[in-house]
């Protein structure tokens, strides 16, 4: 950082090469940074040039690029949307260059929390009943179902339980029922069925949809049983006796579900998932790298992280693949990023139409940017494996989910995956929960933590004051085991989680 002389603001170098810093307070014009004084004023988190930039030169920031220049770019001026571009450039991959054995405490060393152990021997940090569709014609029972149980005040006498809660979904007809789309639904469908902190489900379906529950029972060797039940509207005859045959259900769950008690448990059955959204100029900074941290820490008692949002490491990933356990691993992942640059082609759209307006009035002004700053919350240990989206993750420690950027949709994959825990990072302050899953929020800076403190669980912007990453990330993964074990997240306060339940569309909408 720019040591500040009297009013001087402050400002960040982040590598010996970058030919930018960031700015942490608002840079006046005729202020000083790094020998180059400012010509016009820069905004906090935004980016101000130190030296000159030739046209269609490199910008550096993080020791990476981060765009080109569109036209020459003096020493002093604001470095963004108006004088930097995009295009494609090598990158190289040196596949698994930097894997290496990761030392896993032993199992007696290893932190704990107080967890549901299920009957297959995964671990829960909720114990929730979830009311699944089918297709979106079912919405509507599902949610009505639960809104009895609710309103009924039999939960009151489960008090283990934390809640029914309806998973309902806008897709499930006019798809290719052969087609990559439907290989998604049914495998989100399957993960959260079996995701560790549902402890019992009741599947509603119409009964004339493309998503056809006897054909998904059948895939995954489903049978009805005292914690799963399925029916459909038609079957049924009609909606108000499907409402009452739902309810009924879920109640005779509820002693079974309630007989599930927490116990100590290794951190070794934690699956954290990986999320930042509304992301500024300090993401990248402060908050991702502090979740980075937490997740060697998590990594190293044997736990499991899963990073995702493809489009989000675009132009990162290079430095992904270098961490690969092997070299297939990392050319799954470079796999998938060219299955995105065809997808964004097909519908005419562009990997840099991300990062978005607001991202954009925090600071980040390109793709690239923003992906470097995305990744730092992968950590540093070595990647294990690459997932397709919503497929059950069987690896422990650091690993990549392909999955879009939009947060709803990358944190349902990730929660199918088996995710028992999500941490996310926001900078412009994103409003968000999950469920069954509940999500820790981490801003990025102390004035929109000051502002959103009942939506923020923990405060990174301390780091632009002077505590460490390692002590931060210390402090996420303290935060985690205490969630874990049953502490609510600020979002779980809020009642946040029953709408973000929003499985990836791919493909025509017939």
């Amino acid at each position: 950082m720019n040591a500040p002389t009297g009013n001087a603001p402050r400002t960040l170098r982040l590598n010996a090469s970058d030919n930018v810093v960031t700015a942490v307070d608002p840079i006046d014009a005729g202020a000083g940074a790094y020998g180059a004084t400012a010509t016009v004023r820069i905004p906090r988190g935004h980016k101000m040039a130190i030296s000159a930039i030739a046209e269609k030169a490199p910008i550096v920031k993080f020791g990476q690029i981060i765009g080109f220049a569109s036209k020459a770019i003096a020493p002093g001026e604001w470095v963004h949307e108006q004088n930097v571009v995009v295009h494609e450039f090598e990158r190289d991959y040196r596949f698994a260059e930097d894997a290496r054995k990761e030392d896993i405490l032993p199992l007696h060393e290893q932190a704990t929390f107080e967890g549901f152990r299920r009957a297959n021997g995964s671990v829960g940090t909720r114990n929730y009943i979830a009311i699944l569709t089918s297709v979106n014609c079912s919405a509507t029972a599902a949610r009505f179902m639960a809104e009895e149980i609710n309103r009924s005040g039999i939960l009151n006498d489960y008090p283990n339980i934390d809640g029914v809660i309806p998973l309902v979904q806008g897709g499930g007809c006019a798809l290719d029922v052969k087609g990559e789309g439907y290989e998604i639904l049914k495998r989100t469908q399957w993960g959260y069925a079996t995701n560790p902190n549902v402890a019992g489900v009741v599947m509603v379906g119409l009964g004339c949809e493309g998503f056809q529950i006897s054909r998904w029972k059948e895939a995954y060797n489903i049978s009805e049983s005292e914690t799963f039940h399925s029916m459909t509207i038609q079957e049924v005859g009609g909606t108000r006796k499907t409402i009452a045959a739902g309810v009924e259900a879920i109640k005779s769950m509820l002693p079974i579900a309630s007989k599930a008690k927490r116990e100590t448990v290794p951190a070794s059955e934690l699956m954290l998932a990986l999320q930042c959204g509304g992301s500024d100029g300090y993401s990248g900074i402060t908050a991702n790298p502090a979740l980075g941290a937490a997740v060697d820490e998590l990594v190293r008692h044997g736990g499991t992280a899963i990073l995702s949002e493809t489009p989000e490491i675009f132009g990162a990933e290079h430095l992904l693949t270098r961490r690969a356990a092997t070299r297939a691993i990392g050319e799954k992942l470079v796999q998938r990023i060219h299955w995105w640059e065809d997808y964004t082609k097909r519908n005419k759209m562009a990997m840099n139409n991300n990062p978005s307006p607001g991202n954009k009035l925090g600071g980040l002004t390109t793709i690239l940017e923003k992906s470097l700053g995305a990744a730092a919350k992968g950590g540093t240990t070595t990647m294990t494996g690459v997932y397709e989206y919503a497929e059950k993750v069987d690896t422990k420690g650091f690993v990549f989910m392909d999955t879009p950027g939009y947060d709803p949709v990358s944190a349902t994959g990730q929660v199918a995956g088996g995710a028992n825990i999500l941490c996310f990072t926001t900078g412009r302050g994103s409003a968000y929960g999950c469920k069954p899953t509940p999500s820790i929020k981490l801003a990025t800076n102390s004035e929109m933590y000051r502002r959103m403190t009942e939506d923020m669980d923990i405060n990174c912007g301390d780091v632009l004051d002077g505590v460490s990453i390692e002590d931060k990330g210390k402090e996420i993964f303290s935060k985690i085991l205490e969630v874990a074990s049953g502490e609510r997240s600020k979002s779980e306060e809020l009642g946040y989680g029953d709408a973000e339940f929003v499985p990836w569309v791919v493909g025509a909408t017939m």
